[in-house]
């Protein structure tokens, strides 16, 4: 194995990773337990089955540590290509890091104080806890639409580091250009015209599995050599 097709199984099973753990604290535990429109069932609910909500805030800051490891994985992988491009897509894809632990830390936080209650919150009714506790989990909301334009706009120089890597299939580049303005999209929609965010996501869906075909390509195939370097290193030889 080459030294490039392990730094890409590396940014391989990181994005694997991510892959895997992200959509518990944005989709799998919200959808099993904040669901109801009545604010007092929320409050309850997450009460309830605070260990799991516990699990998604700590979903959410495991997806934001490896960020950072993925960016800099990505970055030893396609540096190469062009190093001012690679330093765009690392600034770009760590900017969506702070936005989760700040989200976690005081919205997430926020909501699961007012659902527990307690003596400190005596000044709130149990129906205003309910009202607040629904209030963070909004604000949480509203924190990763703004998330989505930097995991929108990191992907566009990593795609255009792809198309141009020669080691990496052109396809996969503009797939992930593609997907990345799918992730604009839908921030746009969800802080401009909220009442069509769900028909932009659907739309964006397909556009969206550009992320999961980069991380299968790196983790079971890797990198190949460019052909001038394979072409090159026989000669070398002689």
């Amino acid at each position: 194995m080459t030294t490039l097709s392990k730094h890409a199984r590396v940014a391989g099973l990181l994005y694997l990773a991510l892959i895997l753990i992200a959509p518990v604290g944005l989709v799998v535990v919200p959808n099993l337990l904040l669901g109801s429109p009545d604010p007092a069932v929320t409050a309850h609910s997450l009460a309830a089955h605070e260990s799991l909500f516990r699990i998604a805030m700590f979903a959410d800051l495991v997806t934001a540590t490896i960020d950072i490891f993925l960016a800099l994985a990505l970055y030893r992988l396609l540096n190469g290509v062009d190093h001012g491009l690679a330093v765009v897509m690392v600034i770009l894809g760590l900017m969506s890091t702070p936005i989760y632990f700040v989200n976690t830390a005081v919205n997430d936080g926020g909501a699961l104080l007012f659902a527990r209650g307690g003596e400190f919150l005596s000044a709130f009714s149990r129906p205003q806890q309910d009202a607040m506790t629904v209030l963070f989990l909004h604000l949480h909301h509203y924190g990763t639409v703004v998330n989505e334009v930097f995991w929108g706009l990191w992907l566009l120089p990593l795609g255009m580091l792809v198309y141009r890597s020669g080691f990496l299939p052109k396809f996969l580049g503009v797939w992930l250009i593609a997907n990345g303005f799918a992730y604009v999209a839908q921030d746009a929609a969800g802080i401009l015209w909220p009442q069509y965010a769900d028909m932009v996501a659907n739309a964006a869906l397909p556009l969206q599995f550009g992320e999961i075909a980069i991380m299968l390509w790196l983790l079971v195939i890797g990198a190949r050599e460019p052909r001038s370097a394979a072409i090159a290193a026989p000669a070398q030889e002689r």
